[in-house]
């Protein structure tokens, strides 16, 4: 009697596989496919906002993807912060992305501390500081020399330890010097203390001017007044004061003045 069941029941799938093979229009009708089916909930935006708070910021943006409706609602600032921030128990994000593929990654590379340079800081130093790597600390600053220290009044240090992420507030920013958009933690004081991170405003301070002039002064071998006129005709600009520099120098030698 068991043996007769068993052929049976072989029989039946035998003959609904056969069905279907023959005619494909079962088959797309035994599939259930999310957005042509009648599933009211895939489209509520109160389920669907409920959904997506506990989502990775990975599946998010792939959620983004999928429709309008889902787009509209994966775009929203409150989950996307939500989100971003829930991997490394973050307890605030503030200030707005730039671009709008900012969200859609939030690994430890995104993040750094900002340190405010002081007197007797150097790039090895501030590298034994905060336990990371000379070449790592360059990169993030966008810096192709040591002297690049000397032109800011802070540096991006990477970010290698996600703990001391918990439960800290952190800022989006734009670093000027670094080229890049950030999440920024700050140790110390935070965004209301920081300074200007643009040197070549009108609004520079003094000292930064003076770190500018001391650093194209040490690079050219020259005394103050030269490194002025330098950046004076670059507009405070100490690349272009070399670049003007060097090409002055070498028509100097071409025609043997020096």
């Amino acid at each position: 009697m068991e043996e007769e069941d068993n052929l049976l029941h072989e029989s039946l799938i035998t003959s609904s596989t056969t069905r279907t093979l023959k005619n494909p229009a079962i088959i797309t009708e035994a599939a259930i496919s999310p957005m042509n089916s009648n599933f009211s909930a895939l489209f509520c935006k109160d389920i669907l906002s409920l959904i997506f708070e506990k989502l990775p910021i990975t599946d998010l943006a792939r959620a983004s993807c999928v429709c309008r409706i889902w787009s509209l609602i994966a775009s929203d600032r409150e989950i996307q912060t939500a989100s971003f921030k829930a991997p490394w128990k973050l307890k605030e994000i503030v200030g707005n992305p730039t671009s709008g593929s900012f969200w859609k990654d939030n690994s430890l590379s995104k993040f750094a501390i900002s340190h405010r340079i002081l007197r007797g800081d150097s790039v090895a130093s501030l590298a034994v500081k905060y336990s990371v790597q000379v070449t790592d600390l360059k990169r993030l600053n966008n810096m192709m020399s040591d002297h690049g220290i000397y032109l800011r009044e802070r540096l991006l240090i990477p970010l290698s330890n996600p703990d001391m992420l918990v439960n800290r507030t952190c800022y989006i920013e734009v670093d000027l010097y670094a080229k890049r958009e950030v999440v920024v933690l700050y140790l110390e004081g935070g965004p209301q203390g920081k300074m200007s991170i643009c040197s070549n405003s009108k609004g520079a301070s003094d000292l930064v001017k003076r770190r500018i002039i001391e650093s194209v002064r040490r690079s050219m071998q020259v005394d103050d007044e030269i490194a002025q006129y330098y950046l004076s005709i670059t507009n405070g600009d100490p690349r272009a004061a070399l670049s003007e520099f060097s090409e002055d120098l070498r028509w100097e030698r071409c025609t043997g003045r020096v």
